[in-house]
């Protein structure tokens, strides 16, 4: 599912792009399948970035040797492995109808009008409960980034462990303020310092304020319970493991 070529064939994207979260994967196979009917094929040119490959993606950009928007590390759904970027010319069915497709499966675009020729009209996302992040900020009850699409990423990246300079050594903090937002709290800024709020939210659900591994394992338990399609595999294929 790339556009990569060796020898003149199509190839798998290189394992270390080929990287998604549970939802993600199960959506891309089945807007894989979808095109397939209508005569399309899904070809992908981005997957999943890691924060050196973000941070080469930007300095790109800042040097004008790539055209597209890269933000620096800690912005981009990439990082998270909830974004992808599709090659619009295998889909064969017209960016309008492929955006219906994708949100069959809880895949949204970033522009405002299916326009093929749009910066970042290749570019998709597969938000799931981070979602509820973007509205928080876009609400007004969190401050600190610089727009609702940075918190959102920055809360889909803390929640695959992966590293964000912003956090540093308080990634298991800001991942219990983010997760707390996904499950319909507010606790106001996702900075990993926890304060009054969060303690208070977490007080309301019973986890006690001690051991940190233990929280962190206390809100595991119930972001699986309440997004179980964001952590389990739920698809089986004949190509072999995607995640």
């Amino acid at each position: 599912m790339s556009i990569y070529e060796v020898n003149g064939q199509r190839v798998p994207m290189p394992e270390r792009m080929a990287r998604c979260t549970p939802d993600l994967k199960k959506a891309l196979y089945g807007i894989r399948e979808e095109l397939e009917a209508q005569g399309g094929k899904l070809a992908l040119s981005d997957l999943f970035r890691s924060y050196d490959m973000q941070m080469q993606a930007h300095l790109d950009f800042v040097s004008r040797k790539k055209k597209a928007y890269s933000p620096a590390p800690g912005a981009s759904m990439h990082e998270s492995g909830r974004a992808f970027d599709v090659d619009l010319g295998s889909i064969k069915v017209g960016l309008a109808a492929f955006w219906q497709i994708a949100s069959r499966h809880g895949v949204v675009p970033i522009i405002a009008k299916p326009e093929p020729k749009a910066s970042e009209a290749w570019h998709f996302e597969c938000r799931g409960s981070h979602q509820r992040v973007y509205d928080h900020y876009r609400a007004g009850r969190g401050t600190n980034f610089s727009s609702p699409a940075a918190a959102m990423a920055a809360s889909a990246i803390v929640a695959g462990g992966l590293p964000h300079d912003r956090f540093k050594a308080k990634l298991d903090a800001a991942y219990i303020q983010s997760a707390l937002i996904r499950l319909g709290h507010d606790v106001g800024n996702i900075d990993g310092d926890i304060g009054p709020k969060t303690q208070g939210r977490l007080a309301d659900m019973g986890i006690a304020f001690t051991d940190m591994a233990d929280r962190v394992q206390a809100i595991d338990a119930l972001l699986q319970a309440h997004f179980p399609e964001e952590f389990f595999d739920t698809v089986s294929s004949d190509d072999g493991p995607f995640v």
